[in-house]
């Protein structure tokens, strides 16, 4: 699977109402990690709101950055975390939730969808995953 079509598929469990934005990310990189999807989608369970209540970072973001820890065992995920933060930024304006779901002319900054889309084409692009 390209990082488009896992990007597509993400945004497919989203829209699908049983994932929140970290768990639709974590789903579709779990091949990445060692751990199950099923084992992602519950760890990650209150990391929907950007943490339960839009004042702190993206959840898609957050799915993002646990995956590249799992798969770099912890070596070098800080910079490779930073690296996804300034691409989904350039993306979508900012990271934090509250911010992205700001309305201006009544629509947000940037809907969930296209939040969870960009940040898997963000891990995408830092790990070198196509």
């Amino acid at each position: 699977m390209t990082i488009q079509e896992r990007a597509d598929k993400a945004v497919e469990l989203k829209t699908s109402g049983g994932y929140n934005c970290a768990q639709s990310v974590t789903a579709v990189l779990a091949d990445q990690t060692d751990l199950t999807p099923e084992q992602l989608k519950q760890a990650l369970a209150g990391f929907a709101v950007g943490m339960g209540n839009m004042e702190a970072t993206c959840g898609a973001l957050i799915g993002a950055g646990i995956v590249a820890g799992c798969k770099t065992g912890g070596a070098g995920t800080v910079m490779a975390t930073r690296q996804m933060q300034e691409k989904f930024r350039e993306k979508c304006g900012a990271i934090r939730c509250r911010d992205l779901k700001t309305m201006k002319d009544g629509k947000p900054l940037c809907p969930c969808e296209e939040c969870v889309r960009q940040a898997v084409l963000s891990y995408g692009e830092v790990v070198g995953l196509d």
